[in-house]
């Protein structure tokens, strides 16, 4: 189901029979596809609802519906339909007595990196089958395949990168396809390593002329590093290189000197620090307390089509990110997420990640119990931020709906219904103003904010 095709019944301008590839005559003229309005699941069922009853009552003629519409008003339709069907009543129906998954086998893919825990850890820790479904989650050898088969149909959800479904919604990077965002899966937990080749060199401004490795272009890791470089005086697209190098072949071009350092998911740069080839220059905590990195993202068409699995799908998700939230939980977690089919990593490796004590590769042993954490709250702002980064560093171009964009992509409704009924708390706000290596990020205003900066391309 398109998101297009759930517009306003009531409206005489809209044609509920065209999807977000139509190509007739009126849907050109308006420039289709166009973005759709920002709508959670409730949203769109709901508008499911409306639309079926309304094309009944219409005997499924749209021109007939659209005619009605623009003599009497959509108003009064409503309100005399109101009078003789129960629609609020079906609607409540709707939503509060889904029933059991539609479909209980998937296939959801995930990159071998500890920001996946709460994806990982659901399947041998049994949070999928508590919320009845039988998930099985595929490791993926980077960024690009996790996106190509979640596009291709070939993984019906998929851990991705923050960034990731706004640039798949706007086609910037891949074919325009509507993503969804419901859940972040972890807070931090990244870090920059550099060689230890470069142990003197901890001054930013030293390293013109250094390669540095990133997971993918639409990626929260390349966004930081080059905020960081640039808040340094450092063009990122001039004074150094920015590759793109799977995870788990970021330590072996480390020590092979194709990389002077790298801006990492862990566990790899704690294995750095394991094997003795680089040590950690700073935490990304440290740049932004705070910032999301992965998530459990989906075709928005997962949700509508199959709106029970989805349903499921986000609880043993949200489940499993709140039990990893709890510092105690996090050795019996590193256990269940070190194994081959997994990360593949020794566990005290992954302990060192997860329980923040860990060696820094400078002869020193940290204490940082929120190194990673994990919060499942899609804020809408923390999507504006993105969107800024993406724009300053020519990712996207024109003008850009963030604020739209943002609230269609991350569906913080749908994490806030399901925290509550989890009994998790959650935030009655969607907004917030961040703080980036001191610069204060107001997300009502990001155009300000992009012009703001002295290094970027837009």
């Amino acid at each position: 189901m398109t998101t297009k095709s759930l517009g306003d019944p009531f409206s005489a301008g809209t044609d509920l029979r065209h999807g977000a590839d139509c190509g007739c005559g009126d849907c050109a003229r308006h420039g289709a596809p166009q973005a759709a309005p920002a709508m959670s699941r409730d949203e769109m069922l709901e508008r499911a609802v409306e639309s079926a009853v309304v094309r009944s009552v219409f005997g499924q003629s749209e021109i007939g519906r659209r005619s009605f519409m623009g003599m009497l008003g959509g108003g009064t339709v409503a309100a005399a339909l109101a009078s003789v069907f129960p629609l609020e009543a079906a609607k409540a129906a709707i939503l509060d007595e889904l029933g059991p998954p539609e479909k209980t086998d998937l296939n959801i893919g995930f990159v071998p990196i500890t920001c996946a825990t709460p994806i990982i850890m659901a399947q041998p820790m049994g949070f999928y089958e508590r919320h009845g479904l039988n998930a099985k989650v595929i490791k993926t050898a980077g960024w690009a395949v996790a996106r190509d088969k979640s596009l291709s149909g070939e993984y019906d959800a998929s851990h991705m990168l923050t960034p990731m479904p706004l640039a798949m919604t706007l086609g910037a990077g891949s074919v325009a396809a509507p993503y969804i965002m419901p859940a972040v899966e972890n807070i931090n937990g990244q870090a920059i390593v550099l060689s230890n080749e470069h142990l003197d060199k901890r001054d930013p401004k030293q390293w013109k002329g250094f390669t540095f490795g990133v997971p993918f272009e639409y990626s929260m890791h390349n966004f930081l590093l080059r905020y960081y470089v640039a808040e340094h005086g450092l063009d990122p697209d001039v004074d150094i290189q920015i590759r793109v190098v799977p995870p788990p072949e970021m330590v072996a071009n480390l020590r092979a000197g194709n990389l002077d350092g790298y801006l990492s998911p862990d566990p790899f740069n704690q294995r750095a620090v394991w094997e003795k080839i680089g040590f950690i220059h700073t935490l990304t905590k440290d740049i932004w307390e705070g910032h999301p990195c992965c998530a459990f993202a989906a075709p928005a068409s997962f949700a509508t089509e199959l709106p029970n699995t989805y349903g499921a799908l986000l609880k043993s998700i949200i489940d499993a990110t709140q039990y990893a939230s709890d510092p105690e939980n996090r050795k019996e977690i590193s256990e269940a997420i070190a194994p081959a089919n997994y990360l593949n990593q020794p566990v005290p490796v992954i302990e060192q990640v997860l329980t923040g004590t860990y060696a820094d590769g400078l002869g020193e042993v940290k204490r940082v119990p929120d190194r990673i954490d994990f919060d499942p709250f899609p804020w809408h702002s923390m999507g504006v931020w993105i969107l800024t980064q993406m724009k300053r560093w020519g990712y996207i171009e024109g003008d850009v709906d963030y604020a739209g964009v943002a609230e269609q992509v991350y569906l913080a409704a749908d994490a806030k219904k399901v925290m509550n009924e989890l009994g998790y708390d959650a935030p009655d706000i969607t907004y917030k103003s961040h703080t980036i290596m001191g610069k204060t990020f107001d997300p009502a205003d990001p155009e300000g904010y992009v012009a703001s900066f002295a290094i970027g391309k837009s």
